[in-house]
């Protein structure tokens, strides 16, 4: 009767024991249903057009303004480049012109499509999801587009400050009132990827930042509206100043959500629209100034017939895509895309790069 009680006892500690170890550890626990461990993996892209592919063309069925879904979504895409084992699902969740909110829980009404957040929750219940990666926040504050746009007016005007003297002030404050808005938008995806089972260290969160596409580099042929509508000085302020500040709060945002970062401010350096061939546009990894000629005689299309402008066209994406790739497939917390002696793009973990001379 002793030996049967010291038995149960026994047994009794290791259940509690093992039951304190599932506890306080970072794993799944066993037997939960729809296990991820046990379904397809799967690699998940959110957020806005960097991501979604705008500006590679050939967009998906669905993407490009059926239902008045502008979300623009290309083969060429990055998660479409990226070196994956075989199985791997490739899952673009990004749409074109997002804001956080749209990548968040809690979207404006009248969306298309809705939260990408709450969709990635439901892919989590289907696939083991490894990766997530987002790019989101030049929508909001900064309004990069009108930031564009503001560009372009001080070339037409030929303003003595150009768009550069007022963005100089206003540009940091825009950034610290997107930064909440972006670390809001993570937390909520990684309340969905918990509410499907997951625990952080489960999967990779990863946040990248945005490369300029446009730099004082411009061929002067093209420094109109042929292609580059913009004063030499905003250029050399857009790539210089604007999107390394902007990628520095994405940079500490990514840090309080304890996600990894990649640094894409310098990524496109010397192959900035208008910078190549001034026919073929050979060399470059972003649209000039696009114009879509046969939506503007659709009055339901007209308000798109820009959106391709100043985007990654398939070069960039692959490039993008290449550097991305890289990242997604090591360990390090940072690092930043650069291009080597034969102007591939590449991730160079963030103490090295540090060492690296800017353009």
């Amino acid at each position: 009767m002793r030996a049967h009680k010291s038995k149960s006892l026994i047994l009794l500690l290791i259940g509690s024991v093992l039951a304190l170890a599932l506890l306080i550890s970072d794993q799944y626990l066993p037997g939960l249903p729809l296990q991820p461990k046990q379904l397809p993996a799967a690699v998940v892209t959110l957020g806005d057009s960097t991501l979604s592919g705008e500006g590679g063309g050939n967009y998906v069925a669905g993407t490009n303004g059926e239902g008045d879904n502008w979300c623009h979504r290309s083969p060429a895409a990055a998660v479409n480049q990226l070196r994956l084992p075989p199985g791997v699902t490739r899952i673009n969740l990004a749409c074109s012109g997002a804001k956080t909110d749209l990548v968040g829980a809690d979207p404006e009404p009248g969306t298309a499509e809705g939260s990408q957040a709450q969709q990635l929750g439901a892919l989590a219940q289907r696939f083991r999801i490894t990766n997530v990666v987002v790019q989101v926040g030049a929508n909001d504050e900064p309004g990069f587009t009108d930031v564009v746009n503001q560009c372009v007016e001080a070339w037409v005007r030929q303003a003595a400050d150009g768009c550069a003297g007022q963005l100089r002030t206003t540009w940091p404050q825009r950034i610290d009132r997107m930064k909440p808005k972006v670390l809001a938008a993570l937390h909520d995806i990684r309340a969905a990827m918990d509410s499907a089972g997951y625990t952080p260290s489960s999967y990779s969160l990863i946040v990248q930042s945005y490369a300029s596409p446009v730099g004082p580099g411009v061929r002067p042929e093209l420094q109109d509206l042929s292609g580059c509508p913009f004063l030499t000085g905003d250029l050399a302020w857009i790539r210089d100043t604007g999107v390394p500040q902007l990628s520095a709060g994405l940079r500490d945002v990514a840090r309080q959500a304890d996600a990894r970062f990649l640094d894409l401010s310098r990524a496109g350096s010397g192959h900035e629209a208008c910078t190549g061939d001034p026919k073929t546009a050979d060399g470059e990894w972003f649209t000039r100034l696009t114009v879509d000629w046969e939506s503007l005689r659709d009055e339901r299309r007209a308000p798109h017939a820009m959106q391709e402008s100043f985007h990654s066209n398939a070069a960039g994406h692959a490039q993008l895509g290449r550097c991305l790739s890289e990242f997604v497939a090591g360990t390090e917390p940072k690092a930043v895309c650069l291009a080597d002696e034969r102007g591939n793009l590449h991730a160079v973990p963030d103490h090295i790069a540090a060492l690296q001379p800017h353009p």
